[in-house]
């Protein structure tokens, strides 16, 4: 039987594998955060760190939240068709039990992209 635990466990090193660019916000059992280490080039944000993605355990669903799908838009059309249908909102993909295997790599490649993106902006 899938919990959410185990959910989390899961998708929690697609993102873990980023945090040596990226800062650790918090590093609980049920919330994993990254935002970049400097302070954001935009004005609304006050100097404060761009949110890059997280992952989260809610009461329904384990959420993986990435920002740069927002603020990048030419990133969502490399989204895969499996992992679409997982997708609330622009930034949010939901799932209530163990992903297959080509969603985590599917993630994984768009988790990558997303980085690289920031990355070319001079975000990261």
């Amino acid at each position: 039987m899938t919990t959410f635990a185990s959910v989390f466990a899961v998708l929690k090193p697609v993102l873990t594998k980023y945090a040596n660019r990226l800062a650790v916000k918090a590093d609980t059992s049920v919330e994993y955060p990254l935002v970049t280490k400097s302070a954001s080039p935009f004005q609304q944000h006050k100097g404060q760190p761009l949110y890059f993605g997280s992952v989260r355990l809610g009461k329904a669903y384990v959420s993986f939240h990435l920002m740069p799908l927002y603020m990048c838009p030419v990133l969502a059309k490399s989204i895969s068709p499996a992992l679409k249908k997982r997708m609330q909102g622009k930034t949010c993909f939901n799932f209530k039990a163990d992903p297959e295997p080509e969603l985590i790599a599917a993630l994984t490649r768009l988790t990558e992209a997303a980085l690289q993106q920031w990355s070319e902006q001079m975000w990261v």
